[in-house]
């Protein structure tokens, strides 16, 4: 690039950017609180990728398949999670993207 050359973020597209997957644990009162359908709308409007549902020990888990900064932005979200939630824990594991299209809830 030459001095005075620059790039916008409007000429970055999505998908020129490198994907990342995050695998994440929540604990905490995340069950029956609108958790998981309040992760679904927020990774919808972000653009991310991938999963999310209820453990039987109470936990919430979830994964996460974007743009590094998007990515980010759901795992933060996670520590907060929906209006009614109480969260206590996040684990997080970075893992390699395995293409995952679209996002869901999982029963």
């Amino acid at each position: 690039m030459m001095e005075g050359d620059s790039i916008t973020e409007s000429a970055i597209k999505p998908s020129d950017m490198a994907r990342t997957r995050a695998h994440v644990f929540v604990s905490g009162r995340v069950q029956g609180v609108y958790y998981r359908a309040t992760t679904r709308e927020r990774a919808q409007d972000q653009g991310v990728d991938g999963w999310v549902r209820n453990l039987d020990d109470g936990r919430v888990e979830a994964v996460f398949e974007g743009p590094e900064a998007d990515v980010d932005a759901m795992v933060e979200f996670c520590h907060e999670g929906s209006e009614r939630a109480n969260v206590t824990d996040v684990e997080v594991e970075f893992e390699e993207p395995r293409g995952i299209d679209g996002f869901e809830v999982r029963w």
